[in-house]
């Protein structure tokens, strides 16, 4: 049986930046399908913006390239920031990485790609894996 997988910011921005090993990693995950959340795009665009002064067309060319792939983002809601803050509580995360989990929970994803918690951690049954290691 195929896991399912959520995507953090991080995989998505290496995607489309300089290519480098983490690059190569990305998108050939990316290619693999899986979700992500609103806020990943949302975090995506700036971090594309502030980062690496991407003009925004190109961002919008990048947003829909990752929607052409991963085509149905978790929205975020009010439920969503409710998970996220308890988990946050928790767990001692950020409110944002609280939504990155509750998204992933929410949309009943068994890991998580991200480099920014703690690999091997699982969290109501999502595991973290850090793909760059």
């Amino acid at each position: 049986m195929k896991e399912s997988v959520f995507f953090d910011t991080n995989v998505v921005v290496y995607a489309f930046t300089e290519a480098s090993e983490k690059t190569v990693t990305a998108r050939e995950l990316l290619s693999l399908g899986g979700t992500v959340s609103v806020q990943v795009l949302n975090e995506t665009a700036s971090t594309l913006r502030r980062k690496f002064l991407v003009g925004w067309p190109r961002i919008g060319q990048i947003v829909d390239s990752v929607l052409k792939t991963l085509p149905e983002p978790v929205p975020l809601t009010l439920e969503t920031h409710r998970s996220a803050r308890r988990i946050s509580e928790s767990y001692g995360y950020s409110i944002y990485d609280g939504l990155i989990v509750a998204s992933a929970l929410e949309a009943n994803c068994s890991v998580l790609y991200t480099e920014d918690l703690q690999h091997g951690q699982t969290i109501e049954g999502l595991r973290i894996v850090n793909p760059f290691l």
